[in-house]
């Protein structure tokens, strides 16, 4: 059947999805597609199409009446299989004639709900698919670190680790790839050797997380453990340089950790329960600040609460987590940021002493935790009530004239029966030449 047959026998009005590697080739389909569609038609973005793409051929296509929809789909082979999250945005037109089809395929939550919602105008679909996969990204890298805590500072054996993140899956942590992971240590060859022992420790990329943390770059907004998780693939890849490196560079650390009783083996698995579960908080933080971000950069008023609840199943990312996210966006829509909403602070508060630990150890063991750190490092500086910025903004203007607000410090007296009760000093910002 010809392109042009399979079009007309499409019925009215038409829906084109197409699932092609992103980029140029897409643009090259729609090129053959349009001439054969129909004002009211639909052509619908599967792929993993960059979120300004997708703006751009909304806008494109809108003027010759094609209704585009980009939309984000997560869930590998499973999700072909059972049911993917999907993430719809586009020409809003377009969504009452999909969205039957779409609720019906999408994987559902436990409630039964359909992971798949209209996220809004242009290219908002794509952008939510993004966020996610820099926050998988993210998650991957912080399990990462977990294993290689409890390997090379614990001493754990792949069966031992496998039986940790099996009861990890069984608490608050329950998610897709704590669950895999814990497959993935009993796997074993037909010699009866594990297969994880061979794998290359060399992490490949297809760029979803570089765009994540270039969109934060751009849109000012901290993705650091987004960014980090990206930088340590690309360190894993530098095999060469790692060789020489171990062999010129390679220190014993002066007190190394003795992981010498059950008891103190215990005390490991639950500070590094702690941090990882403390770090996924921060990891989501950051990613819904991107979402949020999107209106004040696009105007799109992203459903953060729906957002949360698309990917409870089918996704990548799928975890019992999303529901507390979910629950903390319906309580309150206006939230900030999820490290300030009441569940979450508490948890943080709970896991604070465990991951402040295992970031110790790390550092005094010469074991890498990058994103266990910078988990960490954004959590102390968003709460810290005066960072070290006054001085780089000094230097800024010593070299270069850049200017600063200077901050005057102003007494106001509280009076009560002619009596000086309390000072205040109001902080006033002012901008001037140095």
């Amino acid at each position: 059947m010809s392109l042009e047959e399979f079009v007309q026998s499409l019925k009215r009005p038409r829906k084109a999805m197409l699932l092609v590697k992103a980029g140029q080739a897409v643009d090259d389909f729609i090129s053959k597609l349009v001439p054969l569609l129909e004002k009211g038609d639909i052509i619908i973005d599967g792929g993993n199409s960059e979120y300004m793409d997708t703006d751009r051929r909304c806008s494109e296509l809108a003027k010759q009446g094609i209704l585009y929809v980009g939309t984000g789909v997560s869930g590998g082979e499973e999700g072909a299989r059972h049911g993917p999250s999907l993430m719809p945005g586009g020409n809003p037109e377009a969504w009452p004639h999909i969205k039957p089809i779409f609720q019906a395929i999408a994987a559902k939550a436990k409630s039964g709900e359909p992971c798949c919602d209209w996220t809004g105008p242009a290219g908002s679909g794509h952008y939510v698919k993004m966020v996610h996969n820099g926050i998988e990204y993210a998650d991957m890298q912080l399990i990462a670190e977990a294993y290689h805590l409890l390997r090379y500072l614990g001493h754990f054996q792949n069966d031992g680790i496998a039986q940790v993140f099996k009861e990890w899956n069984e608490g608050p942590l329950e998610s897709y790839l704590i669950e895999i992971t814990s497959h993935i240590f009993n796997y074993r060859n037909p010699d009866g050797s594990y297969l994880i022992d061979q794998i290359l420790d060399a992490a490949g990329q297809k760029g979803t997380g570089k765009w994540t943390a270039i969109c934060g770059l751009d849109h000012g907004v901290p993705v650091t453990l987004i960014a980090e998780a990206v930088f340590s693939r690309q360190l894993s890849s530098m095999r060469t340089l790692r060789s020489e490196a171990c062999r010129v560079l390679n220190t014993t650390p002066d007190k190394p950790f003795c992981c010498s009783s059950p008891e103190i083996a215990k005390k490991l698995i639950d500070d590094i329960w702690k941090a990882l579960y403390a770090s996924k908080i921060v990891s989501y933080a950051q990613g819904f600040m991107l979402l949020q971000q999107a209106y004040q950069a696009f105007g799109w008023k992203l459903d953060l609460g729906a957002i949360a609840l698309m990917w409870r199943g089918g996704c990548i990312i799928r975890s019992k987590f999303l529901g507390n996210i979910k629950e903390a966006y319906d309580k309150n829509p206006n939230l900030s940021n999820l490290l300030l909403d009441p569940f979450f602070k508490k948890v943080i508060d709970q896991c604070e002493d465990g991951w402040r630990r295992v970031v110790s150890h790390g550092a005094l063991n010469a074991i890498p935790t990058p994103v266990f750190s910078s988990a960490l490092s954004f959590y102390d500086g968003i709460k810290c009530p005066h960072l070290p910025s006054n001085l780089i903004q000094a230097q800024r203007d010593y070299f270069g004239a850049h200017q600063f607000e200077k901050l005057i410090i102003q007494a106001r007296l509280f009076m009560s029966t002619g009596q000086v009760m309390a000072v205040q000093q109001l902080p006033l910002h002012i901008r001037f030449n140095s």
